[in-house]
C-alpha cells in the first residue's frame, strides 16, 4: 500500500534540508566571497581590521562553499601556449659537456666544436684514441626512465669526422618531452596560484600545447606577465669581467650583462653549479645592511654541490644569474655549508618579494609560444549572466505552470520538488567546488526540463491505473512502482552520455556534463522519493475517496 517508513520520510527530508543548506551562499554570492578570501588572506599573511571587518560578513558557522563562475561569466584571461620543448635538449646538451669534457680528460685533451643546440661536438687532440673515447663517453650513458623508454640510454653517441658527437637518444627525447610538459603544467599552476586566482583552468591540449584560463585576471597580457617571467636562476663560475658588449666568450662560455654595474659583463661558464629547480625555498629578507634580499635553500643534491664547489673555488668569483642577468658576482670567501644562501642586489621591498615568489615557483624548463590570446571583459560575463538568468526563470515558469495546468495538485507536488531539485545541484556543485560556465547553465535549463519527465511518466502511469484499480491508493501505489523501470533505463542513458562528455571533452563541455550528471541524480532522486513524500503526506492528511490526476 501507500506507506513510507518513518526512517525512510526523515532521510529523504535530511538530504533535501542539506542539499539546499549547501546552496545556500550561493544567494549571498559577494559577501560569502569577500568572506572566504579575508579567511584565507588571514591565514597567509595574518590578521588586520580590514580582514576582520570582510570575515565578519558571513557566520564561520555556515557553510562557506560557492559555485566558481567560469571565464565566460566572470570574464578574465584565455591563453593558449606551446611549450618548445626543444629548448630543453639545449640545455641537456650544456650540462652534458663538463661530464664529457671530465670524463677524457685522462685520456686526451679534448676541445668543444661549434654544433646545432642538440648536439654536443668533441674533438680529441688525439685522433688515435678516439674508440678508446667513444667508449669512455658510452659509459656516461644512463638508462631512460619511461616504460616506453626501458632498456633505451638516455644519449646516443658516434664518431664523425674526427669528432665525438652526442645527442639524445629517441626514447630520451620522448621521455624529455613528457617531463618538460608535466613541470610546465606544475609551474605554471603554481605560478598562477602564487597571484591567489580563483579556479584556473590549466590543462595540456596535444603533445605540446597548455590551455590556460584564468577567470577574474585583468586581461592576457597580465596573464602572459605572470606566466612568461622565467625567474631562471643560475650559479656558474666566472671566466672574466669586462666592459665590451661584443667580446667573445668562447666555445662553451656566455657573455652576460650585469643588473647592478651598468656598462659591466661577466663571461661566465655555460654548465651551473647549481640551478634554480634544487631550491626549496626562497624568501624576501634584509642583509646585514638593512637592504632588501633574498635569502634561499637548496636541496639535499644541490646543498652538496653547492658546498663543495664553494670549498674548492676559494678565493674565485662566481655568478648568481637570473634571467641571462648577472645580479650579483660575489667573491667565494669561505666554504659555505648547509645550501643556504642570499642573494643581494638593488632590490626594493616589492621587488625581492616578487622574486622570491618567482624562485618558490620554480623555472620554466623551456619556453612558450603564445598562440592565441583572448581577454574576456567582466561586462561580457555579466551580460551571460543575465541571459543564463533570463533563460532559467523563463523555462523554471513555463515548467511549473504547465505542470500545474497538467496535473492539478500533483503538479504543485511535482512543481516543489522541481525548486528542491535545482537547490540540490547548486548545493552539489557548491560542494565539489565545481566551475559553472554558460554550458553549464544550459545544463541547468536542460536539467529544469528533464526533471519533470519522471513526474509526468509517474502521473499518467497513475491515470491509467485509476481505470482499473479498486482506490486512489492502491493507484497511485502501482503508478511510482510501473514506472520506476522507465524513469531509471531513461536516466541511465543520459547518464552515461554525461560522463562520457566529462571524459573525452575538456573546459566548457566538461562543465555541461557536470551539471547535466548532477541534474539526472538530484531530478531521480527528488521525482521518486520527494514527490512520493509529498504525496502520501497529503493522502494521510486528507484520505480523499477520489483523486484527480
Amino acid at each position: 500500500m501507500l506507506q513510507i517508513d518513518l526512517w525512510k520520510r526523515i532521510a529523504i527530508a535530511l538530504t533535501c534540508a542539506v542539499g539546499l543548506w549547501l546552496a545556500l551562499p550561493n544567494a549571498f554570492y559577494g559577501p560569502v566571497e569577500q568572506h572566504n578570501d579575508a579567511a584565507k588572506a588571514i591565514e597567509l599573511s595574518g590578521s588586520t581590521p580590514e580582514l576582520e571587518a570582510q570575515l565578519a560578513l558571513w557566520p564561520d558557522w555556515m557553510p562557506s562553499g560557492l559555485v566558481n563562475l567560469g571565464l565566460d561569466l566572470r570574464g578574465g584571461a584565455h591563453l593558449l601556449a606551446e611549450v618548445k620543448v626543444q629548448d630543453v635538449y639545449a640545455a641537456r646538451m650544456e650540462a652534458q659537456w663538463p661530464e664529457v669534457r671530465d670524463a677524457l680528460r685522462s685520456l686526451t685533451p679534448v676541445r668543444r666544436q661549434q654544433s646545432p643546440e642538440d648536439e654536443l661536438r668533441v674533438r680529441l687532440n688525439d685522433p688515435d684514441k678516439m674508440a678508446q673515447a667513444m667508449e669512455i663517453v658510452r659509459g656516461l650513458a644512463r638508462p631512460v626512465t619511461t616504460l616506453t623508454g626501458a632498456g633505451a640510454n638516455d644519449i646516443d653517441v658516434r664518431g664523425e669526422d674526427g669528432m665525438i658527437v652526442v645527442t639524445l637518444s629517441d626514447a630520451e627525447k620522448q621521455a624529455t618531452d613528457e617531463r618538460t610538459m608535466q613541470q610546465s603544467l606544475e609551474i605554471i599552476r603554481r605560478r598562477i596560484d602564487e597571484v591567489g586566482t580563483r579556479e584556473p583552468t590549466i590543462q595540456r591540449q596535444g603533445a605540446d600545447r597548455i590551455l590556460i584560463q584564468v577567470p577574474g585576471i585583468g586581461s592576457a597580457a597580465e596573464l602572459k606577465e605572470i606566466i612568461g617571467t622565467t625567474a631562471q636562476l643560475t650559479f656558474n663560475p666566472v671566466v672574466n669581467r669586462g666592459s665590451d658588449a661584443n667580446a667573445n666568450p668562447g666555445i662553451g662560455n656566455k657573455l652576460l650583462p650585469s643588473v647592478d654595474e651598468e656598462g659591466a659583463y661577466y663571461i661566465v661558464e655555460s654548465a651551473p653549479v647549481v640551478t634554480g629547480e634544487e631550491l626549496v625555498d626562497a624568501q624576501p629578507s634584509f642583509d646585514q645592511n638593512g637592504s632588501p634580499a633574498v635569502s634561499f635553500r637548496f636541496n639535499t643534491s644541490g646543498a652538496r654541490k653547492f658546498g663543495n664547489y664553494t670549498a674548492e673555488n676559494i678565493g674565485a668569483p662566481f655568478a648568481i644569474i637570473l634571467d641571462d642577468e648577472v645580479i650579483s658576482a660575489p667573491t667565494i670567501q669561505s666554504h659555505i655549508p648547509g645550501g643556504s644562501g642570499i642573494i643581494t642586489g638593488n632590490f626594493g621591498v616589492e621587488e625581492s618579494t616578487n622574486l622570491a615568489v618567482l624562485l618558490r615557483a620554480g623555472a620554466l624548463p623551456a619556453g612558450l609560444d603564445f598562440l592565441e590570446e583572448r581577454t574576456i571583459g567582466p561586462e561580457l560575463g555579466q551580460d551571460s549572466i543575465d541571459a543564463g538568468k533570463v533563460a532559467t526563470i523563463i523555462a523554471f515558469v513555463a515548467v511549473l505552470v504547465f505542470m500545474f495546468l497538467s496535473y492539478g495538485l500533483f503538479g504543485i507536488f511535482a512543481n516543489i520538488a522541481l525548486i528542491i531539485n535545482v537547490g540540490m545541484i547548486f548545493g552539489l556543485l557548491s560542494l565539489v567546488g565545481a566551475t559553472l560556465t554558460l554550458p553549464g547553465i544550459a545544463g541547468i535549463v536542460l536539467t529544469v526540463g528533464m526533471a519533470v519527465d519522471a513526474n509526468v511518466l509517474i502521473f499518467e502511469r497513475i491515470r491509467e491505473e485509476l481505470k482499473t484499480a479498486k482506490g486512489p491508493a492502491r493507484a497511485i501505489s502501482l503508478g511510482y512502482e510501473k514506472a520506476l523501470s522507465a524513469i531509471v533505463d531513461a536516466n541511465i542513458t543520459t547518464l552515461i552520455t554525461a560522463v562520457i562528455l566529462f571524459v573525452m571533452g575538456s573546459g566548457p563541455v566538461r562543465g555541461f556534463a557536470i551539471t547535466l550528471g548532477f541534474g539526472i541524480i538530484t531530478s531521480v532522486f527528488t521525482a521518486i522519493f520527494v514527490t512520493r513524500l509529498l504525496v502520501v503526506i497529503w493522502f494521510e492528511a486528507r484520505r480523499p475517496k477520489t483523486i484527480e490526476v
